[in-house]
């Protein structure tokens, strides 16, 4: 449902943007906004589960959840409704590392490989169905229903969770929180998250926010290592990045998602807004992705290889799909825009759990929750921080090429005059020809930005390779159990 919630807000935004008033880049907000208060408490899980129990954590979230989709769907404007957000995202924080310590509390050690399997499947599951379903929605109904659809399905997981679980609850203890370290971390992110949104409106550092929002953002990311590092109890345990294996599954980890949420976003936007697809053609151009990974999930669990291998893979096929897409002509189809994302599926069956298995190897079990915390707020923090600098990337890079293509409209240029005269043939004035021409160099701008983008996410992912094979090999047992 949480995952859900991400994938179906993509391919929805132009709708929600057009409905609201705003415009599509302004109505980002409605994703980072998530993403950024989901990243934020995901760090506070392993606390809250310590402090009040799994069971009662996971169905509060799982509750809270639904009641902050209920207001998102009856949110009035923009900022309404990132404000109902930013309570999706921050009530949801527990969710995902909540339902693998359920998982992980239900399940003999024997079987939790095959119920991590199956957890994966299921939020793979996901991207097959969010695009679709948002874009069906958004062509045939109000946005709000892609929040409300969560209502029955919250209801239901929290009331069955806390019915069948409650008195397996684990046994819970006061701990001190870190309040210092918690709004420093608030601070330094929602600093960072704004600077990135706004930078692009307001010229990024020729504007004097921009600048009071990056020197606020640095400083207080310095203070909170330093604070996190001396604290006795500290809200994030940094220390855990002396682990090798640790350190360079995160990077890995990070990267790479946020690669697939940049491109996840930007694909959805290019084909609406420039190349004429609904958003329900635009949510079945991406679900090939969700499809192949639900598919071979059951397969590659079943492989026993070494970890760092199985990611290769992942990386190999990330690389080999964002560089097939680099080569999408003006005239794509709509099976040549979608087979590179069947190529995708497969990356995404290979890539979360090895990187978890390389992440983990050799941390003892009481460091296990503080470092999936750790680890899911990077990733998190990560895409939020992707998806607004991909689409101020795809903006200047298309006003390049624009600039470029341009340049040949000279009326003095034989080209330009031919299609002009071509053009009024058809039926068209001079200034309908000229307005006709601009748009169609707009179109080709946005095609090359976002080629060049596709580009460079693919050398990207093959670079990553690099960092997990300067990871140790995880062992085999103890790393296991930990991943789960």
């Amino acid at each position: 449902m949480q995952v859900l919630d991400t994938t179906i807000a993509n391919v929805s935004l132009p709708t929600i943007a057009g409905s609201l008033g705003v415009s599509s880049d302004t109505g980002t907000w409605i994703i980072t906004a998530f993403a950024v208060a989901n990243g934020v408490t995901v760090p506070l899980t392993g606390w809250l589960m310590q402090r009040f129990g799994v069971v009662r954590t996971f169905t509060f979230s799982a509750l809270a959840f639904t009641f902050a989709s209920f207001l998102c769907g009856i949110a009035w404007s923009l900022s309404s409704l990132v404000l109902f957000r930013v309570l999706q995202g921050a009530v949801s924080g527990p969710m995902i590392p909540g339902s693998q310590a359920l998982l992980l509390m239900i399940f003999p050690a024997e079987k939790r490989g095959t119920a991590l399997g199956i957890w994966s499947a299921m939020t793979l599951a996901a991207p097959i169905f969010g695009p679709v379903l948002g874009g069906y929605i958004s062509d045939n109904y109000h946005w709000s229903w892609i929040f409300l659809i969560n209502l029955p399905l919250g209801i239901a997981t929290g009331t069955i969770t806390w019915l069948l679980l409650s008195k397996r609850d684990t046994p819970t203890r006061k701990l001190p929180i870190d309040k210092v370290g918690l709004m420093l971390l608030t601070f330094w992110v929602f600093s960072m998250q704004t600077m990135l949104d706004l930078g692009k409106d307001r010229d990024w550092f020729h504007s004097t926010l921009i600048v009071v929002l990056g020197l606020c953002a640095a400083i207080g990311f310095v203070a909170w290592v330093i604070w996190e590092l001396t604290d006795r109890h500290p809200a994030v345990d940094l220390t855990i990045f002396k682990s090798r294996n640790f350190l360079l599954g995160t990077v890995a980890l990070c990267f790479g998602y946020a690669l697939l949420f940049a491109n996840n976003l930007l694909l959805p936007l290019w084909l609406q807004e420039y190349m004429g697809y609904t958003a329900t053609w635009a949510g079945l151009v991406a679900a090939p992705a969700g499809t192949v990974a639900v598919l071979t999930t059951p397969l590659i669990s079943k492989f026993k290889i070494d970890s760092r291998i199985m990611a290769t893979i992942s990386f190999l096929c990330f690389g080999a799909s964002f560089l097939m897409r680099s080569w999408y002509p003006p005239d794509a189809s709509f099976f040549a825009l979608a087979a590179p994302l069947a190529l995708q599926g497969v990356a995404m069956t290979t890539f979360f759990v090895p990187l978890l298995a390389i992440m983990l190897d050799g941390l003892p079990p009481e460091r296990v929750p503080s470092a999936t915390g750790i680890s899911n707020f990077a990733r998190i923090t990560a895409g939020s921080f992707a998806a607004s600098l991909v689409t101020t990337l795809w903006d200047r890079r298309e006003a390049l090429h624009q600039t470029r293509l341009a340049e040949a409209g000279s009326p003095y240029n034989p080209v330009f005059r031919g299609a002009v005269e071509q053009l009024g043939h058809a039926g068209m004035s001079e200034h309908q020809a000229m307005g006709a021409i601009g748009r169609t160099i707009t179109e080709q701008g946005y095609l090359l930005a976002s080629v060049d983008i596709f580009w460079a996410s693919g050398w990207i992912s093959l670079l990553l390779i690099g960092f997990v094979w300067f990871a140790r090999k995880p062992t085999g047992p103890r790393h296991a159990v930990a991943a789960d």
